[in-house]
């Protein structure tokens, strides 16, 4: 039953609108689950055939190019401290953080922050706050976009090809994956940050 449902999922005309609309959210809050359903859907092609590989990735990539160039806009709009949540001590620190190691190395932090949530978040802000020149930063964000999303529709499209089980155990062993992946380099990255502030 679950199979047939994720299988009308991935044939619905909605299929590709949704991963859309998740991956564009993800770039604001990262309680939605983006590196998921393109992980799923990258899944499901393989498993199911549909949506088209090709599509999953294309659609990711140019949602989140969208997304991480609106919070670039907010950034560059309205600032660091606009809102109350901005002004939060933590916040405040990731910020200062992504400012540091933009002023650096502006290229490969907007290269890798793309696969990190909040630092994602943090980073394209800051990157508009900062003033960081549109062209360039717009080229960056594009070659960050489509190498994360042709990184998270492989985790699902390999999951699917090498386990056995159909769409279900595809799409749940892809994103129990992906996501062990992302907490792994959260927890190494905020390790780091720990360790870098009490040197």
């Amino acid at each position: 039953m679950i199979d047939e449902l994720l299988t009308q999922t991935a044939q619905s005309p909605w299929a590709l609108p949704l991963l859309f609309a998740l991956v564009l959210g993800d770039a604001f809050l990262v309680v939605v689950p983006g590196e998921a359903a393109v992980t799923a859907f990258g899944a499901l092609a393989v498993s199911g055939g549909e949506p088209p590989l090709g599509w999953v990735v294309a659609v990711a990539t140019v949602a989140a190019v969208l997304g991480d160039a609106a919070c670039y806009l907010v950034g560059r709009t309205v600032g660091l401290q606009r809102w109350r949540w901005m002004r939060a001590a933590r916040v405040q620190s990731a910020f200062a953080w992504a400012q540091a190691r933009l002023e650096r190395r502006s290229a490969l932090v907007l290269f890798t922050a793309r696969f990190i949530p909040f630092a994602r978040l943090a980073v394209n802000l800051t990157a508009g706050a900062t003033r960081i020149r549109a062209p360039r930063y717009l080229a960056v964000a594009g070659l960050a976009a489509l190498a994360w999303a042709l990184y998270q529709a492989f985790i699902g499209a390999a999951v699917a090809a090498i386990v056995p089980g159909g769409p279900v155990v595809a799409v749940v062993v892809s994103v129990a994956l992906a996501v062990g992946i992302g907490l792994t380099v959260d927890a190494v990255l905020a390790r780091r940050m720990r360790t870098r502030r009490t040197e």
